[in-house]
């Protein structure tokens, strides 16, 4: 792909309440985008010089806070289940994020949940763009459980008789640069010979200490009447380890038994309030605008005044940066 006459167009989707859609182009092209978080990918693709041009999501309020921050790039609100491909902009890189709900383990892939097997199936969204739009690549993002659906040979094969090559990265978004340690799979398909193996050089560890703000948020004594003798007892550990200050995920096995040193990336941020910082005798939870930090999002990404809202959005994410070094890599290799 030249850069004079590159135009590039993104699928993406998120199942459930992440299933998105995006085109991407430099210069002349846009991103479709389908998803309920402030805009990664999309956010990822500009910071990577390529315009936005068409976004798409079947929540509502998904759709109202990507426009609020891409109000340059057309919107959507559709099921992907449903798209009419003939409508959707042209495009020559699709980017796209199946659903993650039913593969991953966190969500009970094996848990027989119908509603996890209709999300699992929007990943043919993505056969269906291909299929309709043939765009010269497409860069797809998942959970790294992806690879062990039952129909994964099945998608791969019909990705391939459309004469793709498919060249599957695992890669730890901390090594990008993002502030968290956020392990995700990402599918290079292109119309090549080979399968496309990206260069995506590791980046030194950006610690949890840049975005933490020890003088804001809502604080609470650690030692108060109706405390957990469990959160007790990992707060201890934690000064034992770390000191006065860490972060301490509330669960018990692994980094919960010890907390976490703040001048190492986070741990994975999810869709609920996981992450307690400690700072001497005084705790909280991680704050909303530090969940978006620690995604990677720009300080002035516009949010819900909704502290669940804004979490469940940042824990669905893909985190804008580790976009946008995929993006400019899979654009240098191409």
């Amino acid at each position: 792909m030249a850069a004079s006459h590159a135009y590039l167009r993104c699928l993406g989707v998120h199942g459930l309440h992440k299933a998105q859609l995006g085109i991407t182009g430099r210069a002349l092209g846009g991103e479709q985008h389908l998803s309920h978080h402030p805009g990664d990918c999309c956010t990822g693709a500009r910071n990577a010089g390529i315009d936005v041009l068409w976004a798409a999501n079947h929540w509502p309020v998904a759709v109202e806070w990507h426009s609020a921050n891409h109000p340059e790039t057309q919107h959507v609100c559709q099921d992907l289940h449903q798209a009419q491909w003939e409508t959707v902009p042209a495009h020559d890189l699709l980017l796209a994020s199946p659903c993650c709900q039913g593969h991953s383990k966190a969500r009970g892939k094996k848990s027989g949940n119908p509603q996890h097997d209709s999300s699992r199936s929007t990943a043919w969204a993505v056969v269906s763009a291909l299929e309709f739009h043939r765009p010269e690549a497409g860069l797809v993002e998942n959970v790294e459980e992806f690879t062990d659906w039952a129909l994964y040979p099945a998608w791969v094969a019909a990705v391939q008789a459309l004469g793709y090559q498919v060249a599957p990265h695992v890669v730890d978004c901390a090594d990008l640069g993002v502030p968290q340690h956020r392990v995700r799979l990402f599918l290079v398909l292109t119309r090549s010979k080979a399968p496309l193996m990206l260069e995506l050089h590791r980046r030194q560890h950006v610690p949890a200490a840049s975005f933490l703000n020890f003088d804001a948020g809502r604080w609470s004594q650690i030692e108060k009447p109706g405390r957990a003798q469990a959160t007790l007892d990992r707060v201890r550990n934690g000064r034992q380890s770390f000191g006065e200050r860490f972060i301490m995920p509330y669960y018990g096995k692994g980094s919960g038994l010890t907390g976490r040193d703040i001048n190492r990336p986070i741990g994975t941020i999810t869709t609920l309030d996981r992450w307690a910082l400690v700072d001497g005798d005084r705790m909280r939870m991680l704050s909303a605008g530090e969940a978006l930090a620690a995604q990677s999002f720009p300080a002035d990404t516009l949010r819900p005044d909704n502290h669940r809202l804004t979490m469940h959005m940042a824990g669905n994410a893909v985190p804008p940066l580790a976009g946008q070094r995929v993006i400019e890599a899979l654009w240098k290799a191409a």
